[in-house]
């Protein structure tokens, strides 16, 4: 199936299938796919190229997918950002494992997040697989926050058959903050939905400072 849809279970269908969905998140409307699988990535860049140095964010279907993302142990001082923020606005940037192609990461890191309640985070534990989120529009252009704005940015993408839109509004308002860790250190690469002084407090309390 292709064009635009009500039904979860397109979507969730259309994924398995190596295909690329557009959904509500928290925010904005997002790209999905599953990073898995290479016909999936193809189709995303396909649909949405990015250069090397931008990465593709990731939504978790759950918090115990994050491992299997992530080169060794993940740092405590991200776990307890992600224990105080998730599910939420927070991406957390860590080295990613080396079967995540180059493209999907960022220098060498995956940004993942634990996404809030919407269509997409819905689609993304009926998947249980890891999927893209980069935000439903062309470069240069304003994210989306309604499916009828995604219908007209990608309409040969849905005209070709390369695309499902899930029909519905996402509410806007801030991306989600980015972090990078490195052991008990940590760097604020974006900041948005999850204000620094929130990171500030939670590594402060981990690492037992004033």
């Amino acid at each position: 199936m292709t064009g635009v849809t009500d039904s979860l279970a397109a979507c969730v269908a259309w994924l398995e299938q190596g295909g690329v969905v557009a959904a509500a998140t928290e925010s904005f409307f997002g790209l999905l796919a599953d990073i898995g699988q290479a016909s999936a990535v193809e189709q995303l860049f396909g649909l949405k190229p990015r250069g090397a140095d931008k990465g593709v964010p990731i939504l978790l279907p759950s918090q115990t997918a994050w491992p299997e993302l992530v080169a060794g142990p993940i740092p405590g001082l991200a776990r307890a950002f992600a224990d105080a923020r998730w599910p939420g606005g927070l991406s957390i940037a860590l080295p990613a494992a080396p079967w995540i192609e180059a493209r999907v990461a960022r220098e060498g890191t995956i940004a993942v997040r634990l996404p809030g309640e919407s269509p997409a985070a819905e689609i993304a534990r009926r998947v249980g697989r890891p999927l893209s989120a980069t935000s439903a529009n062309l470069p240069g252009q304003p994210p989306a926050t309604r499916s009828s704005e995604v219908e007209a940015v990608f309409a040969d993408a849905l005209t070709e058959g390369r695309l499902l839109v899930l029909r519905g509004d996402s509410p806007g308002g801030a991306p989600s903050t980015v972090v990078s860790v490195s052991g008990n250190e940590y760097r604020v690469d974006r900041a948005a939905a999850v204000p620094t002084s929130v990171l500030d407090a939670v590594a402060r309390e981990y690492l037992g400072a004033p």
